[in-house]
């Protein structure tokens, strides 16, 4: 079970930290809303599941970071003779935070809309076993006290199907 979790991750992470991933998608979107946002890089994806209290006492965050994680792992034995084949739920979770109010929702809203760019753009196979039909479904959380000052974040969480021997 732990292989499918540590799959998936390691390659919707590879997906997103790719020059075509989050890097243009946040370019894209920031063209459309007519913003002028700094380059997102790489290591502000992250693949652990801890909250953000936690992340800010061990780590110098710089944000916006996105969170991907595995929440959830179902074994379906669709296919027979495979020790594992069902589906593994990834949460992705957008993480702003700026010492101002203004404006904090639109931002969230704009990297969630690129983490949902990334995923519409690799329907299909990741190979090695992995398998995103599409669909995901987002959650905008409250603004709450944490990072900079003030923090917001969405979390889009999708099911892709995985199997292996």
């Amino acid at each position: 079970m732990a292989q499918a979790a540590s799959t998936v991750t390691n390659k919707l992470h590879s997906i997103l930290v790719l020059p075509s991933g989050m890097p243009a998608a946040v370019s894209v979107m920031a063209d459309l809303a007519g913003l002028q946002l700094p380059p997102f890089e790489g290591q502000q994806v992250i693949t652990q599941n801890a909250a953000p209290e936690f992340i800010e006492r061990t780590h110098a965050n710089r944000y916006p970071t996105v969170h991907i994680y595995c929440s959830k792992v179902v074994n379906q034995l669709r296919e027979k003779f495979r020790t594992f084949s069902g589906e593994v739920h990834m949460s992705a979770e957008v993480r702003i935070s700026q010492d101002r109010l203004d404006g904090l929702e639109n931002m969230v809203q704009i990297y969630a809309d690129a983490v949902t760019r990334v995923l519409d753009q690799n329907r299909g196979s990741w190979d090695g076993g992995v398998f995103y039909g599409g669909g995901y479904e987002v959650a905008y959380g409250p603004v709450k006290h944490g990072g900079r000052n003030f923090l917001q974040m969405a979390k889009i969480g999708f099911t892709a199907e995985f199997s292996t021997n």
